[in-house]
């Protein structure tokens, strides 16, 4: 069964998404008075992505989007009203409707592993030009990376990596095409925190994962010397193993700003002719691992871009690969969706205590999972948190749940993996980079601008009006499905192809853009003191 099922509603104004639904989806801008369904017109303006009921509601009534529940009318609706922010919220559904039910009549049936289908292998695999190490690990770019234990080093890494930018020094980099550029990741922690904490643990969990990510052909690790964040207990907390390709040292042992900068330069420049000494050769789809984000989505998302990354997904999976669902606070409303496909009782309940500690998390300090959606997102056409999880974990397709990460926890298994993280963007994709993840699928309705260096990104727009505005940010339209001249099937194809091509060497927009660097954020969960 799929998680969304997708006609088309004649006239071709409005999308149906599911039979139970209370409400369909604009197509495009609709006037008030539009006669949408026989008998249904329309009560006001309702934008491009935006609902319209099709059914009398009165105050309380569960509202239903993809034949699921998106949420409570908080006033009476009429057929042909705009339902959104004014009319709709989540109210008392938060932090109920687990397994065991409750009063309200909200109930998420976790069904655990009942939808899950064996996958049906593809021989012989897919292959994608990639660069093999030596350890048998294969790579889809080439860097050289430079790590701070802390923010004090942070301008130190971003001289060196400057001293090598094709940009502005291109003599320093003319003789090694095969280097893909020399980044410095940056953050602003590493200090004043608890020495045995959470938070300097899930630090230098990030840290360790970008320091041994196939990616980089080399490293450097760069602190102060005096922060709480020590290189020495980073090293060996992680098992890391220093050496050449390994470099670290601290401004305070060399001596000083301008000496810290000239050792990190000399020491790549030792490393550069045997990183470039890489070629690609044909490589299985079984060494790709896929980092899924969606960001500024929309209304479309969960009828376009997400459903169609989706199928390509399960595509990829089929061909040995492996995919990163993330953002917890974003699959929240919807995790009964991928507890039916989880492969064990302690996969899915991995995932459903990970749910439940964001609701204490929030709980506690007065927030609300439902502050996600953004403005944006509104604006786009989403109203609940509940509507948003929805649409974002068709992006995990129909294959089965394989395991359920910490943030930045190290991979184990190939296929569908789920990652604890925020929503942010930038925080997520941290995480799942520093899980092993080579490649990033990254879905926007309303125009998100990223990257996120090692890992080449993928942008899919999901309708064609931001295809057309913002085309020089995107890489995939996606809207063309609504448009009617490509199927789900071609389009998620279209997709995975493009995916090989991206881990073949084939530069991304973000990747033109220079988009990589600022974006990575690890996420900061301690208290800074």
């Amino acid at each position: 069964m799929a998680l969304i099922e997708h006609t088309t509603e004649a006239p071709a104004s409005i999308i149906r998404l599911h039979e139970r639904d209370d409400v369909v989806i604009a197509r495009v801008p609709l006037p008030k008075g539009s006669e949408i369904l026989p008998g249904i017109v329309l009560t006001s303006a309702v934008p491009a992505a935006h609902k319209i009921a099709i059914r009398a509601l009165r105050q309380g009534d569960m509202v239903r989007r993809y034949g699921q529940i998106i949420g409570r009318a908080t006033r009476a609706i009429e057929p042909g009203d705009h339902v959104h922010v004014h009319n709709l919220g989540i109210g008392d559904l938060e932090g109920d409707g687990h397994e065991q039910g409750d009063a309200k009549g909200y109930v998420k049936d976790y069904a655990i592993g009942s939808e899950v289908t064996p996958v049906e292998r593809i021989s012989p695999a897919a292959t994608f030009m990639g660069i093999q190490r030596a350890d048998g690990r294969v790579a889809t770019r080439n860097y050289i990376g430079i790590l701070t234990s802390v923010n004090c080093s942070a301008t130190v890494a971003h001289a060196i990596a400057d001293h090598f930018r094709r940009d502005v020094h291109p003599e320093a980099m003319a003789a090694y095409p095969n280097v893909d550029g020399v980044v410095a990741l940056t953050h602003g922690v590493g200090c004043a925190v608890a020495a045995d904490g959470e938070a300097l643990e899930m630090l230098q969990r990030t840290l360790a994962g970008y320091a041994r990510h196939v990616n980089f052909a080399a490293v450097l690790v760069i602190g102060l010397g005096c922060e709480t964040n020590q290189i020495d207990t980073l090293i060996e907390s992680q098992g890391l193993n220093p050496g050449p390709k390994l470099h670290p040292f601290t401004i305070q042992q060399i001596g000083g700003t301008t000496k810290a900068i000239a050792e990190g330069i000399r020491h790549i420049e030792q490393l550069l002719a045997e990183a470039n000494q890489v070629e690609r050769t044909p490589c299985s789809v079984e060494h790709l691992r896929v980092a899924l984000q969606c960001g500024g989505s929309d209304g479309y998302s969960g009828i376009t871009a997400n459903p169609a990354l989706g199928a390509a997904v399960d595509r990829l999976v089929a061909h040995g690969g492996s995919a990163v669902l993330a953002e917890t606070p974003e699959v929240y409303g919807a995790e009964h969706l991928l507890t039916r496909r989880a492969v064990s009782p302690a996969v899915a309940n991995k995932l459903i205590e990970r749910i439940h500690w964001w609701e204490a998390f929030c709980r506690v300090r007065g927030a609300s999972l439902d502050n996600n959606p953004s403005a944006g997102n509104k604006a786009g056409g989403l109203t609940t948190i509940l509507e948003k999880s929805l649409g974002a974990v068709a992006k995990a397709g129909t294959t089965p749940l394989v395991e359920v990460l910490e943030y930045a926890e190290p991979m184990r298994e190939r296929g569908l993996a789920f990652m604890d993280s925020p929503g942010f963007d930038p925080v997520s994709v941290t995480g799942q980079v520093a899980s092993g993840c080579n490649l990033i699928a990254f879905t926007t309705g309303r125009g998100s601008a990223f990257g996120c260096a090692p890992a080449p990104s993928l942008k899919l727009s999901t309708n064609s009006a931001l295809w057309r505005h913002q085309s020089d940010d995107m890489d995939i339209n996606c809207g063309a499905l609504i448009d009617g001249d490509i199927d789900m099937e071609q389009l998620g194809e279209q997709i995975f192809q493009r995916l090989l091509a991206l881990a073949s060497g084939e530069r991304s927009r973000s990747e033109r853009h220079g988009y990589g660097q600022q974006e990575f954020v690890p996420w900061q969960i301690g208290v800074i003191t």
